[in-house]
């Protein structure tokens, strides 16, 4: 694994994210913006955060795959949600977060007025750093 991931003892801890990602010596691996879009662009599922979230999990992971990273190796997340409901947002993330498994890397999450395509609710870009193996504190 190239990133090490790490808590800042004395601040509250992050529920389902860690403080900081280091790596070093390794390839930066960035991602668009993955969005609920399917291979012909149609918008997948329709007004439901959670079904978008799905299908952008799935477009994030490709693209992960195609820079050569794999989920453990992503230092960093955004997740961007078109909602001013905090339930939406922690909903939609919930999704990222489950992708990830036991890999909480730091994420931010935002809730936004408005993304980039008709009707989309929810977006999430990458970080990731491969073939440096983990940092030592």
């Amino acid at each position: 694994m190239a990133v090490e991931l790490r808590n800042v003892e004395g601040l509250a801890p992050p529920p389902g994210y860690s403080h900081v990602a280091v790596g070093r010596g390794g390839t930066v691996v960035f991602t668009a913006g993955a969005v609920p879009l399917d291979a012909r662009g149609d918008l997948v599922g329709g007004d439901d955060p959670v079904a978008q979230a799905e299908q952008v999990i799935e477009n994030l992971l490709a693209a992960l795959q195609t820079g050569g990273a794999q989920p453990r190796d992503v230092a960093k997340t955004t997740v961007y949600v078109a909602s001013s409901s905090r339930s939406d947002l922690v909903t939609a993330w919930q999704v990222v977060r489950d992708a990830f498994g036991d890999h909480d890397a730091p994420s931010t999450l935002l809730g936004v007025t408005v993304l980039g395509y008709p009707d989309q609710l929810v977006e999430v870009e990458a970080v990731a750093i491969i073939g440096s193996g983990l940092t030592q504190p």
